[in-house]
């Protein structure tokens, strides 16, 4: 029996999933557990990472007419409370501060003092606090719409936690819109879904479903909710972003109201839409293998990472050739931006550099020795490929942009081939659990399962008891009729099934 080949991270994705994913992050350097229960810190890498996100998100939005502002951390609880739906659905997740300084205590520790006249609310989202700024700056139809983006941190008090899936705290944006009439709030949900959408496919090389929010899948207190929706390795959803029509729920709780051109008193209709650091969980999900993470090139802070390879006699003469060869590297373009190169002179062992970089997702390494030189060649190596070759120097810099932009192209390939590989549809009860039966607490199953249904209510005891949920109503591919897969009753449409993160 021949032995299973090496790989730089164990357990493997077969072997352990969960496991897994937290060992890429720690090969990778993303980040690590903090002191403070549920709370990460993320580390340089992984902040390049989401600052690469950042700036590609707020270019997209905006190109969309949106502008940036910043709100309190801080919401009164009569803020949250004003919206029933909304509270109820946050309620359990909240941070409180209910004083506003220290005091020493008589065993030499400290102590809370100066409670507040009203506990403060750490940032769950932001609908409520924003919603009541807008009632101020909303007086006529000529202040709409107001288009705004927020980039922020929120706290929500997870129970189990995992990073870059569900933190304590986490980063992200939320919009926030306000508009005249229920068409053009309706208009602006589904231009930020498409936004997400093409984001995730272009730069995060990520397909993924866009649809609707079953009423008990909702975000608290939406009318609608859009959202898109990943397959992960382990066939599990990742819901990566969404957008909510808040019709005038928000509106009328924060007394956003304008006088229209007709002269009539009317409240707003109002939207809010967001993604997080979830994207960088999702990102790992999808590419990464048992060798590290695997980062798409229009994301990953480095696209090419140059070891030179030398002895003491050689080291001047080989230096000089790396930095003129990433000199020429830079100066090509990919994506419509330089290509971002670096040097890795460290004074460690070759093979040790190599294995750091492999298990960072770097796209492409590249191994220039004195022989290398006299021969005019590079050994160059591509993330997803399994074994560096040689490559004569003027081609390589002549065609890095076109590497770059076929493996960006071939990871969102084969991660739509796994999606497409593993989705089906079921048209029985019995089909239904012989597909999400759990195989064992690490076995790897299900997927993505079309299914047409009638009555979301009826499906509960069974999503809860094989642990699935509707990830959405999709949007496209989905005008058939037949009979729920439960009840044989007629249906008008068909949702995806998943387990999910």
């Amino acid at each position: 029996m021949s032995k299973a080949p090496r790989t730089a991270i164990s357990p493997t994705r077969e072997e352990n999933y969960p496991e897994w994913y937290q060992q890429v992050i720690r090969a990778a350097d993303l980040a690590e557990n903090s002191p403070v229960r549920g709370c990460m810190v993320i580390k340089p890498w992984g902040y390049q990472l989401w600052e690469n996100v950042q700036r590609a998100l707020d270019d997209m939005f905006k190109a969309t007419g949106h502008q940036n502002a910043y709100f309190p951390l801080f919401i009164p609880m009569s803020y949250l409370e004003k919206e029933a739906e909304h509270v109820d659905g946050f309620a359990k997740e909240c941070a409180v501060v209910t004083h506003h300084r220290l005091e020493p205590d008589p065993d030499g520790g400290l102590r809370p003092a100066g409670k507040l006249e009203e506990p403060l609310i750490v940032r769950p989202t932001s609908e409520t606090i924003i919603g009541a700024t807008y009632a101020k700056w909303v007086q006529s139809y000529r202040d709409l719409p107001i288009l705004i983006n927020q980039w922020a941190n929120v706290v929500r008090w997870e129970m189990r936690t995992r990073m870059f899936l569900r933190t304590a705290e986490f980063l992200w944006q939320e919009g926030h819109t306000v508009h005249a009439t229920s068409e053009e709030a309706v208009e602006e949900t589904e231009k930020m879904v498409e936004v997400y959408r093409d984001f995730a496919e272009n730069w995060m090389a990520m397909p993924v479903i866009v649809g609707s929010k079953t009423p008990l899948e909702r975000f608290p207190g939406a009318v609608e909710t859009l959202s898109i929706e990943a397959m992960m390795q382990d066939r599990k959803a990742l819901q990566a972003g969404t957008s909510h029509f808040l019709g005038q729920n928000f509106s009328k709780a924060q007394e956003i109201k304008f006088q229209s051109e007709s002269g009539d008193i009317e409240f707003a209709w109002t939207t809010s839409w967001g993604v997080s650091t979830r994207l960088i969980g999702a990102l790992i999900m999808t590419h990464s293998d048992d060798d590290g993470l695997v980062l798409p090139p229009r994301l990953a802070p480095t696209h090419v990472v140059i070891q030179p390879i030398y002895k003491d006699d050689s080291r001047a003469e080989v230096m000089e050739y790396v930095q003129s060869l990433r000199d020429e590297l830079a100066a090509q373009t990919y994506a419509n931006a330089p290509v971002r190169v670096t040097i890795d002179d460290r004074d460690i062992r070759g093979g040790e550099k190599k294995w750091y970089h492999v298990k960072r997702g770097v796209p492409i390494r590249l191994e220039v020795g004195p022989k290398d030189m006299a021969a005019g060649t590079v050994f160059c190596g591509i993330r997803n490929q399994p074994k560096s070759v040689g490559i004569d120097r003027a081609e390589l810099v002549a065609t890095i942009g076109e590497k770059l932009a076929t493996l960006q192209q071939e990871l969102f390939d084969a991660a739509l081939k796994m999606r497409e590989d593993n989705t089906v549809e079921l048209k029985s009860e019995a089909e239904f659990r012989d597909f999400f039966a759990d195989k064992g607490d690490t076995a790897i199953t299900g997927g993505f399962a079309w299914c047409h249904y009638s009555d979301e209510d009826s499906l509960q005891p069974l999503l809860k008891e094989l642990k699935v949920t509707i990830r959405c109503v999709p949007r496209t591919d989905n005008a058939t009729e037949g009979t729920c897969f439960l009840t044989g009753k007629p249906a008008a449409q068909r949702a995806i099934f998943a387990k999910a993160y």
